[in-house]
Order: C-alpha cells, then structure tokens, then sequence
C-alpha cells in the first residue's frame, strides 16, 4: 500500500525525534528501489571529486542543487566571491545524500537547498522525494549544526517552450511536494522559501522571461531569484 505524503511526513517527524536512525533505514530501503547514484553520468562524478579535492573553507554560504543551482555564477550574482557553488547538473536527492559529507565538512553558514525536479523526471514517488529531502535537513543538523538551512521550492516548470523536454511535466507533483516543504518547516527547523509563485506567469507555468527551454533559467531567472532571496531576508 503506498503511503501518503501526509503520513509519510508524520512518521519522519517522529523519527526525526528518535535521533534518525530509522530514517536511515527508510532511506536505504528507498535507495534499493530507486537510486540512480549507481548509474550517474561522468559529470557527476568528476564535480564529486573536483568538490573533495577542495580545501575546507568553513562560515560560508553554500549553494546545494541540481543543474539549475549550477548554472548560477553566485559569486557574481551575490557580489561575494566566497560563496560557494555546490550545484551538479542532473543531481537528484539520492544523489545530494551520497555526497552530503563533502558540503558539511565546510560547516556553512547557510545552505541554499533546492532539489526534486529531477526526481519526479525518472518517476520517483512524491513520498520518497520528500523524505529524502528530510533525510538531507536531518542529516545538515547533524553533521554541521551551527548552519542554518534554507529548503527552497522546486520551481514551476513551462511545458509550453518549444525547448521543454516532456519528462519534467511534472508540475502537479511539485505542487504537493512543495506543500508538504512549507507545512513542516517548523517541526524540521529549516527557513522553507517558497520561489514557487515567483517564477509563475498568468498561468501558472513558469514565467517565459525567467527560462530558456522552460525548465532552466536564464541570466534574468536568476537575478529574480537572488532578488527573491533577499526580500525574504535570507540572505
């Protein structure tokens, strides 16, 4: 029987109480059946490995995410040359779990986290989406916990863009993960930022003057979503 986001998040809540432990298991049994770390594509592993060859640099704001978090020059977009970019084009939460270490080790001062959207393309179960993006909150709060963590939304997606590739017309599912983001915030103590109805248009898709190929943003996405950071006062 598949279990509910609601009930999912429930049961994470309690685990989260009992110091994590099964939700180390829950996540293993989640990895068995749908990681795709094992077959990740050379990118991934060479950004791995340029990632652990780097010296520690603690006290920084680390940006953590998929493809659309690496094609962000933060360090120009925020005018500090200290942040650091931890985006891997193609990155999953299976894959943001395996590498994990490498970003805390830095004991941040922030991490940025959006990540999902590639998920939901290979048919990756909401509920297991959303535990692992608890998975990776408890896991921060442990290995660093003077960092504060911010769970970003995972953006509206256009199917709509002549460029768009149709295994990410997943905008219903973003749509409940992001609910379940913003309603356990408190319990799970990160800052959830909702960039969500940011990047809409008139009809809900995402904004055609934020994107190319209506899932990656261009230059101006990403000057909207640093504005968007700091309005919020994240940053």
């Amino acid at each position: 029987m598949t279990m509910t986001a609601s009930v999912m998040t429930q049961r994470f809540l309690l685990i989260f109480s009992l110091g994590g432990l099964l939700g180390t298991a829950m996540t293993a049994q989640a990895q068995a059946t749908y990681d795709s770390v094992p077959n990740v594509p050379d990118h991934y592993r060479k950004m791995t490995e340029k990632f652990r060859a780097e010296k520690v640099t603690k006290g920084r704001i680390i940006f953590l995410g998929n493809s659309i978090t690496e094609g962000g020059d933060w360090k120009q977009l925020l005018k500090d040359t200290s942040v650091v970019n931890r985006g891997i084009s193609g990155d999953n939460t299976f894959g943001i779990l395996a590498r994990l270490d490498e970003v805390t080790r830095h004991k941040p001062a922030k991490i940025f986290l959006l990540i999902g959207v590639n998920d939901l393309s290979k048919n990756i179960p909401v509920e297991v989406v959303i535990q692992n993006i608890f998975s990776i909150v408890g896991r921060i709060h442990g290995e660093s916990p003077g960092t504060l963590v911010y769970v970003q939304s995972i953006l509206p997606v256009n199917p709509g863009n002549k460029n768009f590739m149709a295994r990410f017309n997943k905008q219903s599912e973003i749509e409940t993960i992001n609910a379940q983001l913003a309603k356990y915030h408190e319990a799970l103590k990160y800052t959830f930022v909702n960039l969500f109805p940011h990047f809409q248009d008139h009809t809900s898709a995402l904004d055609p003057k934020y994107t190319y190929d209506g899932l990656h943003l261009s230059q101006a996405g990403y000057i909207h979503w640093v504005s968007c950071l700091k309005k919020e006062k994240c940053l």
